[in-house]
């Protein structure tokens, strides 16, 4: 029987992996230039981290089973939430800011499309600590740096929730999620209906759906104008102005609502080309969980990169690493062992192990694109050295193993 891997998962061959590790190593110099340390949470949580925060609809999404303990277990769909609950679990007293990045894989029982797996790769960034709009500044310009540094270039949006929610400040709690849970979605016709179910009042409904459709350079004149001289409307005004000074290009974009109940203030979205409907690469916001979690009150900034995205459109490629290949005879196989071991300090060295014929070895070599072969004959070992052969030019000088490693290093 032919066992074949689980729907919405992938498996990754040596090419492809090691692109994936090129684009998640630029992403962490990015990360740690900008003065941001590794973190990692676990694989799996108990269930109610993630229906504390989005409610029990979220479980129709979610890989949960129950462990031999009984105990209800989650596989993590994302990782603000852990991040947040190992804050309140073992760095509350910690000095402020706290600034983390995470790279890891997520799970989601959904329909697999373009871009879009059941196993999926998030990379992260959270700001616990401050409200104030330099750090949500800092969360967007680090943003567009991480994907800049994947070769990756993308439109910036940029909105303010505290903004939307002021004209729903009279309707309840339970509604509003909803209704922002509507806007996220672009759900206009379920949006307006929604509306009809609660009998929100004619004159709000029309300055929402002005308010979320707001885009572009007139977009704050016209915010302050439905919603008047808020404070939300001053943050945001700040937060602008800091984008200014990071030079970024940027798009205000009232309508958008992430739709996800916690987030409080900023929000921002980045978008590329290439990837069709789900086109969405970046997105995050300011949100407070803390509290949620049996911790104190603590504003947050954040965002997460959808890894398999930016894969399909990065253009970053990393380098060809050199490799070699040490080939020898049957009565030489020993000795070639114990030379590769020595240049496998300074290059990728290969080394047949497959009772392959020399001249099957030399065609191997050429296969895997080797730059070099070292000849391992018993005349040269006699003499002290191996043959070093240029597989492009075909030239080949004797030298000795030191003299092949200093070589090839350079």
């Amino acid at each position: 029987m032919e066992i074949q891997r689980p729907r919405g998962t992938r498996d990754f061959l040596p090419g492809e992996m090691a692109k994936r590790r090129y684009i998640e190593s630029r992403l962490r110099e990015a990360a740690k230039r900008w003065g941001y340390g590794e973190i990692k949470t676990p694989t799996f949580e108990h269930i109610e981290l993630f229906t504390l925060k989005s409610g029990e609809g979220i479980l129709g999404e979610i890989y949960n089973f129950k462990d031999k303990g009984d105990r209800e277990i989650a596989l993590r769909p994302e990782l603000t939430a852990p991040v947040v609950r190992m804050y309140v679990e073992e760095l509350q007293r910690s000095p402020k800011p706290l600034k983390f990045y995470y790279f890891d894989n997520c799970f989601r029982y959904e329909r697999p499309q373009k871009g879009r797996f059941r196993e999926f790769f998030q990379f992260g960034v959270e700001i616990i600590g401050s409200s104030r709009p330099e750090s949500d500044a800092e969360v967007i310009a680090l943003a567009v740096e991480m994907l800049k540094s994947a070769g990756v270039r993308g439109d910036l949006h940029v909105g303010h929730l505290g903004i939307v929610r002021t004209l729903l400040k009279d309707i309840q709690p339970e509604h509003q999620n909803k209704i922002m849970r509507l806007v996220d979605k672009k759900d206009d016709k379920g949006l307006e209906q929604f509306l009809d179910e609660i009998n929100a009042p004619f004159e709000m409904r029309g300055r929402l759906f002005r308010l979320i459709g707001l885009h572009g350079v007139n977009a704050l004149q016209e915010a302050r104008e439905l919603t008047g001289d808020i404070e939300a409307m001053s943050q945001f005004e700040a937060l602008l102005d800091l984008l200014d000074v990071y030079g970024l290009e940027y798009q205000v974009d009232l309508g958008i609502a992430r739709g996800l109940d916690y987030y409080t203030g900023m929000v921002f979205e980045i978008y590329c080309e290439g990837l069709g409907a789900q086109n969405q690469v970046c997105g995050g916001g300011s949100y407070r969980l803390a509290q949620l979690f049996g911790g104190e009150d603590t504003p947050s900034t954040g965002y997460a990169i959808g890894f398999d995205r930016v894969m399909e459109i990065c253009q970053a490629v990393p380098e060809m690493e050199k490799r070699i290949v040490v080939v020898s005879f049957e009565d030489t196989r020993k000795e070639a062992i114990v030379i590769a071991k020595k240049l496998r300090e300074h290059v990728l060295t290969y080394i047949d192990v497959m009772g392959r014929k020399f001249k099957d070895q030399i065609s191997y070599a050429n296969t895997i694109g080797a730059s070099h072969v070292v000849i391992v004959g018993k005349n040269e070992l006699d003499a002290g050295k191996v043959a070093l052969k240029d597989m492009k030019t075909g030239e080949q000088e004797l030298l000795a193993v030191e003299e092949v490693a200093e070589r090839l290093s350079e």
